[in-house]
């Protein structure tokens, strides 16, 4: 048997191939029976606390490697990266503005929500998905801050992100 040691946050060519969404929806059908199991053991808090700080970890390390990827980790280059996240309709967008120092948009239709939602796990998708969110961009360029005061996964009519490039 062979097994992969490659790093999980290692994913570009994964994401590329089959897109975000599958690729929540399959760890989703693993980590929601997983979770279940193991919060009869630690408890909700506990697992939920471990569970977080894992998907903080491989966030942060995926903005890494995508920006060691791109080349260029400006907020810029990382607007133009996120077709993958978008793919198939998985979110439905509306910029508001991009310039080099900012980047503002609402999603107004979120398959990630439905999709934890079918899958009888809504209480876990914002901390799988959105929780991310933060985390990749710091990864990415610390100097990139993402401002976002509510979502549709937590029952808000929209997600409003509003990304912002501090110079120096």
């Amino acid at each position: 048997m062979v097994i992969n040691n490659k790093n999980p946050a290692d994913a570009g060519d994964l994401n590329e191939e089959i897109g975000i969404l599958k690729r929540r929806e399959i760890e989703a059908q693993v980590l929601g029976p997983f979770v279940g199991k193991i919060e009869q053991q630690l408890g909700r808090r506990k697992t939920r606390e471990l569970l977080r700080e894992t998907i903080i970890g491989i966030a942060k390390q995926q903005g890494s490697e995508l920006a060691a990827r791109s080349g260029d980790p400006t907020l810029d280059r990382f607007a133009s990266l996120k077709e993958p996240w978008e793919r198939s309709g998985a979110l439905e967008i509306d910029v508001l503005s991009r310039s080099k120092t900012e980047y503002a948009f609402n999603v107004t239709r979120c398959r990630y929500a439905e999709m934890y939602q079918r899958l009888g796990i809504e209480d876990l998708g914002s901390l799988l998905s959105c929780a991310r969110d933060f985390n990749m961009v710091a990864g990415f360029n610390s100097r990139i801050k993402l401002n976002r005061t509510q979502t549709i996964m937590e029952g808000s009519s929209h997600c409003d992100f509003r990304y912002t490039f501090k110079d120096s």
